[in-house]
């Protein structure tokens, strides 16, 4: 993403000196040609960006804790074992330190964004070559590639139906490359940087994820140990991967106790990036007037920081991972909005613009040309059919603990954007609000 550190005003914002500011994403568009014309993300868009960072910052909670178990002797060697509360303390730790991070000016933040890909560049290059080398077992390729793991305690041997389910995780990490649109209005020459940094972040993540992937998967021979609660790391598989690896080696852990410390440190930068994204998300949506107490949410600090949005976004996040306190299967089922949920506001937008607005549609400098329309339908189909996928059941037999929730979360979201759309904001929301007229 590139992000300028140049003083940039958020467009259209009231700052703490009661001044208006100008939309410098407008006035580009104004130089340009273009008059603004789309309109905000659908609230899907902002549900999922904060189910999204519940996930992260939960499962560095996670992390943490079996960084901490392991560093005390593993479960079998009486390691400490965090409660659910502890792990809750520790999410709530992690989203303050992000909201800190995240409330300093955009310049600071950028160096943050820039060290964050220093970090996961070299971390996964180290990581890929060092755990293959290090591990005294290794895979076949034959292994690697044609193996299924039907022994996976989740009564699913079938092995297309065991394809389908290995898909959610890689939609998973491919979510959120939207964060380069929520950041243009504090990017420079966003018109062409913005799609650049969405079509980079997929290509260097094909690359260098594909890379890791492979390089942890040679190292991994007993798929059912690495998952069962009874190893050191309490079926926490990767931990489990890393700290074998050196065990095996080495006769102690703690060269993969540190490897899952880079590890950690990369979804710390992951989660902050994303409630960068939450943040700016919540702001322009509130400047439009569409979510309650606007006024207050838009406002931004003399840095031009969405401050108040930041703290929002990061309490909202919060509070939804409060409900693994009560049922890990109502937590399980929120979070999965992250993934069909955003997905599914991803497909809103590309579908009409290949068939309401295939002719109207006024491209910007930077597209695809005549691939657009056939690229679009592709992903609209694709949205689709994973939608479908993703609401099957994951484990049987089917019980009340096993049943996969995601249809009831995301139809459940969707009745109520919907009804809100019809019942009230249509007949008040107008879209982006604009300094500049045609």
């Amino acid at each position: 993403m590139a992000w300028s550190s140049e003083k940039m005003n958020l467009p259209s914002h009231t700052a703490e000196n009661g001044n208006v500011s100008v939309d410098t994403g407008h006035t580009r568009l104004n130089e340009l040609g273009y008059k603004q014309e789309l309109k905000r993300d659908l609230s899907f868009n902002i549900v999922g960006q904060w189910a999204v960072t519940t996930s992260i910052d939960f499962s560095l909670a996670q992390m943490i804790q079996v960084i901490i178990l392991l560093s005390t002797g593993g479960k079998n060697g009486g390691g400490y074992e965090a409660s659910k509360y502890v792990v809750i303390g520790l999410h709530g730790g992690i989203l303050l330190l992000h909201a800190l991070i995240n409330s300093l000016p955009i310049s600071v933040l950028s160096f943050f964004g820039q060290l964050a890909a220093a970090w996961n560049l070299v971390g996964v290059m180290v990581l890929m070559i060092l755990i293959p080398t290090v591990t005294t077992e290794r895979a076949s390729a034959k292994f690697v590639f044609t193996h299924f793991n039907t022994d996976n305690g989740d009564g699913i041997g079938n092995k297309a139906y065991i394809f389908v389910l290995g898909l959610l995780m890689s939609q998973y990490t491919l979510t959120g490359y939207d964060a380069s649109a929520h950041m243009t209005e504090e990017t420079k020459n966003a018109d062409k940087n913005g799609p650049k940094g969405i079509i980079s972040s997929i290509g260097i993540s094909i690359i260098f994820g594909w890379g890791y992937l492979l390089g942890i998967t040679f190292a991994v021979t007993n798929i059912p140990y690495l998952l069962s609660e009874d190893n050191d790391a309490g079926g926490y598989a990767i931990a489990e991967i890393f700290y074998l690896a050196f065990k095996n080696r080495y006769g102690s852990g703690v060269g993969g106790i540190v490897c899952l410390g880079v590890v950690a440190v990369a979804v710390f930068f992951c989660g902050m990036s994303s409630v960068t994204s939450n943040s700016r998300m919540a702001y322009a949506f509130s400047r439009d007037g569409a979510m309650p107490f606007s006024s207050l949410w838009h406002k931004v600090n003399k840095q031009e920081v969405p401050v108040n949005a930041v703290w929002f976004s990061a309490f909202i996040s919060f509070c939804m991972a409060l409900t693994y306190l009560g049922s890990e299967v109502a937590f399980q089922a929120m979070v999965s909005i992250a993934t069909i949920g955003l997905y599914i506001a991803y497909a809103f937008p590309i579908f009409f613009r290949v068939t309401l607005a295939r002719k109207s549609f006024i491209p910007g400098p930077f597209n695809l040309g005549s691939y657009g329309i056939i690229v679009g339908w592709i992903s609209v189909l694709w949205v689709a059919t994973i939608s479908v996928l993703f609401s099957l059941p994951v484990a049987y037999p089917i019980t009340s603990e096993t049943l996969n929730y995601t249809p009831v979360a995301v139809c459940g979201l969707l009745v109520l954007t919907v009804s809100s759309w019809i019942l009230s904001a249509r007949h008040w929301f107008k879209g982006p609000i604009t300094n500049i007229n045609s």
